[in-house]
């Protein structure tokens, strides 16, 4: 991938000093504004390249919108629920955060707290500090041979099944992602959901926010589980049903909960906090020293590593990106929209219905995805003022109604690539073959004309389909001649019967086709 120019950052909340130190180590100009009210910030966030934030700013799509150079946004800490990925998305602006800078520190206080619901700490700490010494109102239970459920068997989950075992639990879980012989690895057995909620003594969610994961313990699932569960969630507010939690708590159905989150921080509603059940904290799963040291030295790592076009880690929209930081892929990344500019050249002024991606050859057996999105980009350049890059391409094909194919074969010539476009607009249709050659992308065929040489895909650029004569050329070169453009080089078909496609290098863009329009049939121009 070209390194992405990042010039200067916007800090916009505590972050660890070390995060700054890094980022201008690295010739990146940095300004700390903390505390920016909404309006403040669409004001200020104009004039910077990135953004790092952690979980107080609140990156919505105005603020997105109105970031006109804005190139990436970094969360320093885990998720990323305070920022719009989607509108970011559609910007083409890289979201990133730190997936494993507070994982230890979210670990260690979920198991904090699991340890305070067993034993009433905070509650027998709070009634020492009253002045009474009440042992028997304090009885606990112990950890040892109960049965904890995690939800959620990420880097936190297994951290937090790994200590809790050594307390003898046993530990189940649940994970839509993770392999069950993986987490089984680390003595965690995997099981549905059904079968997991009647088994439960204790219960921590480790899950991000999102549809699915939305009232994941609610008033059914409550009435599932064992009577006097004890739940603690560490993640994000809004995974367990705060009425629901309530109403349990209430009930007996839930004996304690432990929460370091809620669904509005901090919680206007003071049920849940002031509930004798309940042990609450102000969100401080990351707030240790070492995790924000960690964090902030994460996201400016991670950065550096991205505009020095080294490697990218913690992209959250930006997975395409990933495979593009080969030596060779920048080379490819031009090739696939140098063919799309030419073939949207072709196609001009017709709206496109259908893109079929093919590669070939062993070296972009891993590249297609990038390879479909760098095509999209040259194809839409014009429609997108510019705007699209690999990031967003693909949202935005999607919302012109384009549909986008790709598949990758096998080359007959080992270790050759070969990247194979064909498009469908208005009923037409057009298909381009090209190839990186002596480190240059080169057009090979262009609609079923195989051209002699491979030609180049850079400069000032003719095409035209016209039948093969002997005054082919000369005429069409008096024709640029008489326009004050000079003919730089000519590519012809191999193919010397029918209508073929040839190619013209020029000093610059003719403008007007219209003068050939006695000699072709066809004619594009563009500049790569």
């Amino acid at each position: 991938m070209a390194p992405v120019s990042i010039k200067h950052i916007l800090i916009s909340e505590s972050v660890d000093p070390c995060c700054k130190k890094i980022l201008e180590e690295n010739g990146i100009r940095v300004t700390e504004k903390q505390n920016l009210k909404k309006d403040e910030l669409i004001a200020e966030i104009q004039d910077y390249d990135g953004l790092v934030v952690r979980s107080a700013t609140k990156v919505t799509a105005d603020v997105i919108n109105a970031a006109g150079n804005l190139k990436i946004i970094g969360r320093a800490g885990t998720g990323v629920d305070n920022v719009d990925v989607d509108a970011a998305t559609k910007k083409g602006i890289i979201v990133m955060n730190t997936p494993s800078g507070n994982t230890i520190s979210a670990a260690e206080l979920t198991c904090a707290l699991l340890m305070s619901l067993s034993r009433n700490v905070p509650q027998a700490a709070m009634s020492m500090k009253a002045g009474n010494w009440d042992r028997k109102k304090f009885m606990g239970a112990e950890l040892y041979g109960k049965t904890l459920g995690i939800l959620g068997l990420g880097r936190i989950g297994k951290e937090v099944a790994t200590r809790m075992q050594s307390f003898g639990m046993k530990t189940i879980g649940y994970d839509p992602i993770t392999p069950p012989e993986v987490s089984a690895t680390w003595g965690v057995a995997q099981m549905s959901l059904e079968q997991l909620w009647p088994q439960c003594d204790y219960i921590t969610v480790h899950t991000p926010l999102m549809p699915s994961t939305a009232g994941l313990l609610s008033d059914g699932t409550f009435a599932k589980c064992k009577k006097g569960v004890k739940v603690v969630n560490c993640a994000r507010g809004g995974i367990i049903d705060e009425d629901a939690l309530l109403r349990a708590l209430e009930s007996g159905q839930c004996g304690g909960a432990g929460l370091d989150v809620f669904v509005e921080e901090p919680p206007k509603n003071r049920s849940l906090v002031d509930h004798p059940n309940v042990i609450s904290c102000p969100h401080l799963g990351a707030s240790t020293k070492e995790a924000q040291a960690r964090c902030g030295q994460d996201i400016a790592l991670q950065i550096v590593d991205m505009v020095k076009g080294k490697s990218l880690f913690g992209a959250v929209n930006a997975q395409v990106l990933a495979s593009t930081f080969s030596p060779d892929s920048h080379q490819w990344i031009k090739l696939g929209e140098a063919i799309g500019a030419v073939l949207q050249s072709c196609a001009t002024q017709q709206p496109l219905s259908q893109v079929h991606i093919t590669t070939q050859g062993d070296c972009l057996k891993t590249s297609t995805g990038y390879m479909t999105s760098a095509v999209m980009v040259g194809l839409l350049a014009q429609e997108s003022n510019g705007c699209a890059n690999l990031i967003n391409v693909l949202t935005l094909a999607k919302e012109s109604g384009i549909m986008v194919n790709q598949n990758h074969s096998q080359s007959d010539e080992p270790g050759c690539g070969v990247c194979e476009v064909k498009i469908s607009a208005s009923g037409c249709s057009y298909r381009a073959r090209g190839s990186v050659q002596g480190g240059v992308p080169v057009l090979l065929e262009l609609s079923g004309s195989g051209f002699r040489q491979p030609i180049p895909l850079a400069g000032n650029l003719l095409f035209f389909k016209a039948s093969a004569s002997p005054q082919l050329l000369p005429t069409v070169a008096g024709l640029l001649a008489t326009a004050g453009v000079e003919m730089e080089s000519f590519s012809a078909p191999a193919a010397r019967t029918g209508d073929q496609w040839y190619c013209v290098g020029v000093s610059s863009l003719l403008g007007d086709l219209g003068a050939l329009k006695p000699l072709v049939k066809e004619a594009a121009e563009l500049s790569i």
